[in-house]
């Protein structure tokens, strides 16, 4: 009942910004309601109207794309009685132009279609040879204002990487704003030129040529080895997961605003946020649920996504204020879940979106934070200038960056984030699996990693120093890497074996450097060091957490085709003077 509710609501909102009332000519516009939520529910509604003038489409998300909703017969009841009850009055809603103006056989410049950008009064986008108007699909459209970056421009390109849009169904939507075509004069090969396409990514910072990039647009960068070895990763070397561009964000107009469970809104500047709550430090690790992926593909069968290594994690100390004191000033009993509401939903400029279990926003050691520093300094564009969510011991995906807008819902955010990409399914399911039948992750396993093998020879005094430091008088091999678990569970054990699994010894577990914060939110550092004549041809290392969870020996028996979670033994070969 919740999704349904969500569904009315919406479609309410969506309606009321188009809703006409004169009281000369009886006008409600009720058939562009029920059409909305007849397009919800992918079930036909037959307008008054003549069939030249198309209703606009409600606020689809991307999961009410990707998957029916099951509100037939409720919507036939509302859209029965939308037209029962106005048969005698004429319904209108505001549409593209009629077919009397023969768009058909319209034709503009690329000049005009560039003139109907984000700044102008209507906007307009070019999908192949055809141009649209959608400025009344703007305030209903699931990403919100974030189209118009394709306004007066080919929209084409932008849909790439919302991928979520290339379904007959969105085309459709989009064929209700159709007013025209491109003059071919300004077409090569039947579409619009490519230098005629603003590029979303031109604004993108520069990064540290260190970083190990998966993507360039948008930017995935992992840490590489040698930073992974510090506590805290620098914010030139801390991983990038984008999953659109960096937007370009005025602290003068930046506003964050809190969308209440009563209907009522509050906003805060950042000024506002630093000057009125106590500012609070945490260390935290982040990782990306893809973070190892490489290793499950290498291992097992072939997963979906960036081929992360090792490297999709870092940590850094965030500074900020808690989430919990800020709802509390907008009137929220943080000392009790408020009624109807089950999450905190957060919303960043760029329009991804994410959300966590209300108890875990509310909960007072749970630090959750709304962070404007990283490691001291401002946030740099990647990670969330001018503000993020931090969500400690959660996978990193939650952390909402150029976070602009956080909702009190009884449902999980419906962004394509929450409710598909970050899930895992069984070993057996397929890349067609029932999205809303897993749990969108949160928490993360206990995980750990080798960032690097290191050879020691006594025969060199700067290493015949450190081998002497534990005991040793030959020839050595040093192991490192880092051990994490999530929600705020620490590392009490890190086990290598360096014989494949054989026989095992514990590492060392490095001191953290005065880690903030009221759990263990970040990884810990081992070392481990051992006579080079025992070490055989490949090195293993598992963790154990505070509950006594560990990895996994293998990869195919939590296989999923979305790589996520992926934390199996981590195994590396390690060449041996003979070989």
């Amino acid at each position: 009942m919740s999704y349904l509710r969500f569904s009315l609501r919406r479609s309410f909102e969506c309606g009321r910004r188009s809703l006409k009332v004169s009281a000369n000519h009886k006008e409600f516009g009720l058939d562009s309601f029920a059409s909305q939520v007849c397009l919800r529910t992918r079930r036909p509604f037959a307008s008054s109207r003549s069939s030249s003038s198309l209703a606009k489409p409600a606020r689809l998300t991307s999961h009410h794309w990707s998957r029916g909703v099951g509100l037939g017969t409720l919507a036939t009841v509302i859209c029965l009685a939308a037209a029962f009850s106005l048969s005698k009055a004429s319904l209108h809603a505001e549409a593209p132009p009629d077919s009397d103006d023969a768009p058909e056989g319209r034709l503009f410049r690329l000049s005009e279609l560039k003139s109907h950008g984000k700044d102008a009064e209507r906007y307009w986008v070019v999908r192949g040879d055809r141009v649209y108007d959608i400025t009344e699909w703007v305030p209903s459209h699931p990403g919100g204002e974030v189209i118009l970056r394709a306004a007066g421009s080919d929209v084409t390109p932008f849909w790439k990487i919302f991928t979520i849009h290339q379904k007959k169904d969105v085309y459709e939507i989009l064929e209700q704003y159709f007013i025209g075509k491109v003059d071919p004069r300004d077409l090569v090969d039947g579409h619009v030129p490519s230098d005629s396409i603003e590029d979303p990514f031109k604004d993108d910072p520069d990064r540290d040529g260190r970083l190990l990039v998966h993507s360039d647009r948008p930017c995935n960068a992992e840490t590489p080895a040698d930073a992974l070895q510090s506590f805290i990763t620098s914010n030139a070397l801390f991983y990038v997961r984008n999953h659109l561009w960096v937007p370009q964000v005025k602290l003068d107009d930046y506003k964050l605003l809190i969308d209440l469970p009563d209907g009522t809104e509050k906003e805060y500047s950042l000024k506002e946020l630093q000057d009125k709550f106590k500012e609070c430090n945490v260390t935290a690790t982040m990782q990306c649920s893809g973070n190892r992926r490489k290793h499950m593909t290498e291992a097992s069968r072939a997963t979906n996504g960036l081929q992360w290594d090792v490297g999709a994690i870092s940590t850094a100390e965030w500074t900020g204020v808690r989430l919990r004191d800020v709802l509390a000033d907008c009137g929220v009993d943080v000392t009790a879940i408020p009624d109807g509401v089950e999450h905190a939903q957060f919303t960043g400029s760029e329009a991804y979106g994410a959300s966590i279990p209300i108890d875990k926003a509310l909960d007072p050691r749970g630090d959750v934070l709304l962070a404007y520093k990283m490691n001291g300094q401002a946030l740099p564009p990647d990670h969330g200038y001018p503000l993020r969510v931090v969500v400690p011991g959660t996978v990193a995906a939650r952390s909402v960056k150029w976070v602009n807008k956080i909702s009190l819902s009884d449902e999980e955010s419906t962004s394509q984030w929450q409710r598909r990409d970050y899930k895992c399914f069984g070993p057996n399911e397929g890349s067609n699996p029932d999205w809303a039948s897993a749990t969108s992750i949160q928490e993360t396993p206990v995980q750990s990693a080798i960032t690097a093998v290191k050879d020691v020879s006594t025969h060199s005094p700067r290493d015949r120093k450190l081998v002497r430091v534990y005991g040793l008088e030959e020839d050595s091999v040093i192991v490192e890497g880092y051990a994490f678990s999530g929600g705020g569970r620490g590392v009490v054990r890190v086990d290598v074996s360096v014989n494949g699994g054989h026989t095992w010894s514990q590492a060392e577990l490095l001191k953290a450097d005065d880690a903030k914060g009221c759990k263990s939110w970040a990884w810990r550092q081992w070392k481990f060091i051992v006579p080079r004549r025992e070490v055989g041809r490949v090195i293993v290392v598992k963790a154990v957490d505070e509950a006594y969870n560990t990895q996994p020996d293998s990869y195919e028996a939590h296989y999923n085709f979305r790589g996520n979670l992926t934390s199996g033994w981590h195994r590396v070969p390690y060449l041996q003077k003979s070989d």
